[in-house]
């Protein structure tokens, strides 16, 4: 079930059945979003399903093979003035590993004309970061630090990061991401971070994003979504006879009791049955184990048109 987005109104990121083409094969297909000013999403799914296809397609390093794809009012490409507005992380950190973190810093300041080096310098002293040392030297935790602070004091208006999380152990996860909120905060900034790692998004994302074999299975408000989704247990008899407009995304049942989780945006008055709260991680799992074909193409959630 699909439900009827708003008017979109400004969107920091614009996507209108964006795909990416390799041959015959489609890394990302019938990909529409409207991500608002100031949101953090998490892009979510297993490795291979398109989430970094969408990243580099958000920041102009992929064309589009299909639809349309605009970020904070332009068409993403090479050109500085759209770079300027757009900062990126990729997975694996990339810094010059000879270069000291305040060389580093230097670098930044001369490349971006509104490069924020108090901003920077605050950040990296929080995460207590040495700036004496080289980058191939520092922690992973330390390096993503240090590419984050890098990201950030670039002043952009939309921020891409690439599987952030996939390297840190779970404190420098936690660090990082409690940084990043930090620097959103701060700064107002439109983050977008891709991830296979559920359990550490729920703090700080306020929309979500499911993608599986370059197609998404979700996407919305955080809050929106897991309001409208609900555990229901209750004897088979009572759970087969759901009210219209109540969709059933998974189920089990038993001699005694069914269990199902359900979508819908009207209460379930039914006294019979015992109706839960779904957590993020389980939601996340329902829609990437719910065959494709119960997924609707051009799916339309977030923000939106």
């Amino acid at each position: 079930m699909s439900a009827a987005p708003d008017e979109a109104v400004g969107a920091a990121i614009d996507t209108v059945n964006a795909g990416r083409r390799y041959g015959n094969f489609w890394a990302l297909r019938h990909c529409t979003l409207a991500l608002p000013p100031g949101s953090i999403t998490a892009v979510v799914g297993p490795n291979g399903a398109g989430k970094t296809t969408l990243l580099n397609m958000l920041v102009g390093l992929l064309p589009t093979s299909e639809g349309q794809l605009r970020v904070v009012d332009e068409e993403p490409s090479s050109k500085p003035e759209f770079l300027a507005h757009v900062g990126f992380l990729a997975q694996d950190y990339p810094l010059y590993k000879e270069f000291k973190v305040a060389d580093l810093l230097r670098f930044g300041k001369a490349m971006n004309p509104s490069w924020d080096d108090a901003l920077a310098r605050q950040r990296l002293a929080a995460a207590e970061v040495p700036l004496d040392r080289r980058a191939g030297r520092l922690s992973g935790g330390q390096r993503a630090q240090v590419a984050l602070a890098l990201a950030v004091a670039k002043r952009p208006r939309v921020l891409l990061l690439d599987e952030p999380l996939a390297a840190l152990d779970p404190l420098a996860r936690r660090e990082f991401l409690k940084t990043l909120l930090d620097s959103a905060a701060a700064t107002g900034i439109t983050v977008v971070l891709s991830s296979h790692l559920v359990g550490e998004l729920a703090r700080v994302c306020d929309h979500l994003v499911v993608i599986r074999d370059g197609r998404l299975r979700l996407a919305g408000e955080l809050d929106r979504l897991l309001g409208e989704h609900h555990w229901v247990t209750g004897s088979p008899q009572d759970t087969q006879r759901m009210p219209t407009g109540v969709e059933v995304l998974t189920e089990s049942h038993h001699e005694r009791h069914s269990r199902l989780l359900v979508r819908t945006n009207e209460p379930l008055l039914n006294p019979a049955l015992t109706v839960g709260p779904v957590d993020l991680e389980e939601l996340v799992l329902a829609y990437l184990e719910r065959p494709a074909a119960d997924v609707p193409a051009g799916l339309k959630e977030v923000g939106t048109r």
